[in-house]
């Protein structure tokens, strides 16, 4: 009997030690994702990935790391580099967690940073992709912040180039926030993003 405790007592230590060194990994690449070090921010999530194979955060962060920087313009040799990166990682982060609004978003922003890099060439191609997986993540997700608010920003980026009305995606926007604002959950390093961008489309919404 005092062997089986022990056994399980230490099978319990090990799972524990596993739990905090995840965390521990997920915090300290988060970090440095915020001090503005992309590139060791997502080999870090890249090794957490490689080792923690049922969950689709690290992967899923790994997507959402590249996919950012291949926004930024001083980023414009390696974007394909970037991209290549992220939806690797994304797929993975798929085949863990399918039909993922949260990941369906992070596609969508792939594709937005096609449209973005050459427009003349990659718009008519991708913007219908980026609507498609937008939208279906919405049938999903209704009342998911980031679903709500990234269909209606790249559709208000859109109509700046059409001409068409805003004010419903505007109204869209502003739901968005009030879903941010509410938007909780208990799975640890669950994306919480976009607030801040949201407030900033709905002021230029007002402008």
């Amino acid at each position: 009997m005092t062997k089986i405790i022990t056994i399980t007592a230490f099978l319990i230590c090990s799972l524990l030690s596993a739990q905090t060194k995840y965390e521990e990994n997920m915090s300290k690449s988060l970090a440095l994702w915020g001090e503005g070090k992309a590139a060791e921010a997502s080999a870090l999530m890249e090794r957490i990935a490689a080792v923690e194979k049922t969950k689709w955060l690290p992967n899923y962060y790994v997507a959402l790391i590249n996919t950012t920087e291949g926004f930024n313009p001083a980023n414009k040799d390696k974007v394909n580099a970037l991209l290549e990166k992220a939806q690797t990682a994304l797929d993975q982060a798929t085949l863990i967690s399918a039909n993922n609004p949260e990941i369906m978003v992070v596609q969508g922003l792939i594709y937005t940073v096609m449209v973005v890099q050459d427009p003349m060439t990659n718009g008519m191609k991708y913007s219908p992709k980026v609507m498609e997986v937008y939208t279906k993540a919405l049938l999903i997700a209704p009342e998911n912040p980031r679903v709500v608010f990234s269909k209606a920003d790249f559709e208000i980026n859109g109509a700046r180039w059409t001409g068409a009305d805003v004010g419903k995606l505007c109204k869209e926007i502003e739901r968005s926030i009030g879903l941010f604002e509410a938007f909780k959950s208990d799975v640890p390093f669950y994306p919480n993003w976009g607030l801040d961008r949201a407030k900033e489309s709905f002021a230029n919404c007002k402008k």
